[in-house]
């Protein structure tokens, strides 16, 4: 069974009129009247306003966590107050009666800090709750360039006849240079192996065999 027709950064003007299914973290929910509100829903790709229109529904909304993980099923429309700023900014999602269930409650009426200015929370409260601070949009970010300018220069060293050989993690400990990390060896009761502190011995081997470039 799939969650979701289409990410939260995907819906557009174009597809106005269409019945739709997103899933991710309700990020925030700002009430208008008694039977109106406007929920930001959050995926890895982007931000859709969801707009409650039923007092069943917010009353239903009240009771969810902020970062749980939801559900909406319903019909895309055209925004009347646009935000240019948004690349789903001149739509957003009207659920149907029933269409907004709850895959993943968060337990917690209050996080321990807002996700996306977890770059100002104490480094230690970021680290105890990593997954949060990797919702952050500016952390995603950083992985993404990370994985293009890796991906850039594996194209240009490829292009170039290099290889790209990764060298084991594990091999036998030396009595040579510092003291090794050792890890025992399931297998073999009392034995170890040891994490190797340089890739200069596996390139030694990679020269001898003739590999040109890696």
């Amino acid at each position: 069974m799939s969650y979701r027709t289409h990410t939260c950064g995907e819906l557009r003007l174009m597809d106005a009129g269409k019945k739709v299914s997103l899933a991710g973290w309700m990020e925030n929910v700002r009430e208008v009247g008694a039977g109106l509100a406007f929920l930001v829903l959050r995926d890895f790709y982007g931000t859709t306003q969801v707009v409650l229109e039923s007092e069943e529904l917010v009353r239903q909304v009240r009771e969810i966590h902020k970062e749980s993980t939801i559900q909406v099923d319903g019909v895309v429309r055209e925004r009347s107050s646009k935000n240019p700023k948004l690349e789903t900014g001149d739509i957003e999602v009207v659920p149907e009666a029933g269409g907004i269930q709850v895959l993943g409650a968060c337990r917690f009426q209050e996080l321990p800090f807002e996700i996306n200015h977890s770059r100002e929370a104490d480094e230690t409260q970021r680290l105890k709750y990593r997954y949060l601070d990797l919702r952050n949009p500016e952390m995603k970010k950083n992985m993404i360039l990370r994985c293009q300018v890796i991906s850039a220069l594996r194209e240009a060293m490829a292009g170039h006849g290099f290889l790209e050989i990764t060298t084991p993690i594990l091999t036998a400990s030396s009595p040579e240079g510092a003291r090794d990390y050792l890890v025992p060896a399931r297998k073999h009761p009392g034995k170890f192996y040891a994490l190797p502190q340089a890739p200069q011995q596996f390139k030694q081997l990679l020269m001898t065999a003739g590999i040109d470039r890696y």
